[in-house]
């Protein structure tokens, strides 16, 4: 028996079992009242919509679940930012949906809503994905409009991002399924086709009570901008549905008559699973962050009959740089080794930290890809890059530099798995956020920040100790632990999958197991967008 994968495997799982609690959770939206007031109504739940319209034998795949998860509590809270997003099929057809959740804030917009709109336009962008609203919304949340309204990437965005999308091509389909008003009105109206639900659905720029206050005329919602007005008198709306469920067949039958979308040609054949147990995944993992482990055992657990053709297999070796398939597609992987490796100079590397020859390696695989036009995955477990005199002499700074370059130009598809660390310039340069992976995912083993806790922590003590001393004030040994232990715990709560989930710096926390699903679905989404952009790095020092 093997105590230390025995003990991982409790961990790593107790792990996932705090994330499907907390997805429990904020499935519920709102609670049970409001959804009781929805269903009053003769309304569909949104997720229920999103059921009802989704092919029940193909996956789903939810974007941005825990967005603004513990956030605005003094508003009462926000579960998943009033709005569900994710990546369907509708009719055997790849598509992105967008359904504002009515039972949080009758859907009001808070500013994270809008953000996770926002994602969810840059997601059908880039793939040239259809993408169908499930339009359910109140508005603006008032109180909070300063943060919501006028910036460049506020509100205002995506109606702009309607009308790009417009000119790409991008089929948009709008289903006006309750209250729909005022900035918020344009994104149905801007979408390719409009339809709305009698009795239910309403869409105007200013409600009876602003219409009121602001030219003193009387009159209902209804009249204003119900079903009837707007499909026979105004004809803002194109169809007029009498309920949820007639209007989501309608969608239905316009996506199965879509043309087919045009192929990027990535390479696939007949997927096969992984020929070692990917359940082990979670004995392999261990504990702590900072223990080592081999990231092989990982990759081969994810990749096709566990076959994986590694590049420069002896040269930079704290990064595994090879070619595998997931669920027949062709990948190119660059992932963190993890255990301590030994260079052919007689250098000890240690496990998650980037050297200037995995950087050197990591780069040319990179470009490789590029040239071969085949996908990028991406899996994190990096503390940074290596410091030190004798780093910093044989060139760390321009060895990482050209990988930041290859990583930021590169012009295929890249996906990004956070597995454990993903700290400083080591998240920059193994495709981080900011360098607008596809997909990025977390593990419920990730951790997101500048740098590890305990460095942190003890930074941020020198800094506070060198304060407190400023204003005269002496520190205890004591003292000086307690602070520790403040400072630390509040820096380790901000580098959690979920604190990271919860403002949209990765799209989700995912069971290990469903790697492979967002892998397929994410390179199936970016095949029905060619590419376009030649590979072009810029200047690299050499």
């Amino acid at each position: 028996m093997n105590l230390e994968f025995n003990k991982n495997e409790d961990i790593n799982k107790q792990l996932l079992f705090q994330v499907k609690n907390r997805l429990d959770t904020i499935y519920k939206g709102g609670g049970e009242k409001a959804s009781a007031k929805q269903k009053e109504k003769g309304k569909l739940l949104a997720r229920e919509r999103i059921n009802y319209l989704i092919d029940t034998d193909k996956p789903w795949l939810e974007i941005g679940a825990f967005v603004a998860e513990d956030m605005y509590q003094e508003q009462g809270g926000c579960p998943s930012a009033g709005v569900i997003t994710g990546i369907g099929y509708i009719a055997g057809r790849q598509c992105i949906i967008v359904a504002n959740d009515a039972t949080v804030k009758a859907g009001a917009w808070f500013p994270m809503t809008a953000k996770k709109n926002l994602r969810a336009q840059e997601v059908a962008m880039e793939n040239r994905l259809p993408i169908i609203y499930l339009v359910d919304s109140a508005g603006v949340y008032l109180p909070m409009q300063d943060e919501i309204f006028p910036d460049k990437e506020h509100f205002g965005r995506i109606f702009r991002n309607n009308a790009l999308m417009s000119s790409m091509g991008i089929v948009q389909i709008s289903a006006i399924m309750g209250s729909c008003v005022a900035g918020g009105a344009y994104l149905p109206i801007m979408s390719d086709e409009a339809m709305i639900v009698d009795g239910t659905g309403s869409v105007f720029l200013a409600g009876s009570y602003l219409v009121k206050s602001a030219i003193g005329e009387d009159v209902d919602n209804e009249t204003l901008g119900g079903a009837s007005t707007h499909c026979e008198i105004s004809g803002v709306t194109d169809y007029k549905h009498p309920n949820d469920q007639a209007c989501l067949d309608s969608i239905k039958n316009m996506m199965d008559m879509l043309g087919s979308p045009k192929q990027a040609g990535f390479n696939r054949i007949k997927p096969i699973m992984p020929k070692k147990d990917e359940q082990e995944i979670y004995g392999l993992l261990p504990e702590s962050r900072e223990k080592p482990y081999d990231m092989l055992n990982i990759i081969e657990r994810l990749v096709d009959n566990s076959d994986f053709e590694e590049y420069k297999q002896l040269y930079g070796q704290s990064i595994i740089c090879g070619l595998g398939r997931i669920d027949g597609w062709a990948v190119g992987i660059v992932a963190n080794q993890r255990k301590v490796v030994k260079s052919k100079k007689g250098e000890m590397q240690f496990g998650g930290v980037i050297y200037s020859d995995s950087a050197d390696k990591a780069t040319r695989f990179i470009m490789n890809c590029n040239q071969k036009k085949i996908p990028l995955v991406f899996l994190q477990d990096v503390t940074g890059f290596m410091v030190g005199s004798r780093s910093e002499q044989g060139g760390i700074i321009k060895d990482g530099a050209k990988m930041v370059n290859a990583v930021a130009n590169s012009v295929v598809p890249k996906f990004t798995i956070v597995i454990g660390n993903s700290y400083g310039a080591g998240n920059y340069a193994m495709c981080g956020k900011a360098y607008d992976p596809r997909l990025i995912f977390a593990w419920p083993s990730a951790k997101i920040a500048v740098m590890g806790g305990t460095q942190a922590g003890k930074t941020l003590l020198q800094i506070q100790e060198s304060s407190l001393k400023a204003k005269g004030e002496e520190i205890t040994k004591e003292k000086k632990e307690e602070l520790l232990k403040e400072i630390t715990e509040r820096y380790n709560s901000q580098t959690t999958p979920f604190y990271a989930a919860s403002r949209l710096w990765v799209d989700g926390i995912i069971d290990p197991l469903e790697t492979r699903k967002v892998i397929s679905m994410g390179i199936e989404a970016a095949n029905q967008s060619p590419i376009e952009k030649p590979f072009n790095v810029g200047i690299i020092q050499t």
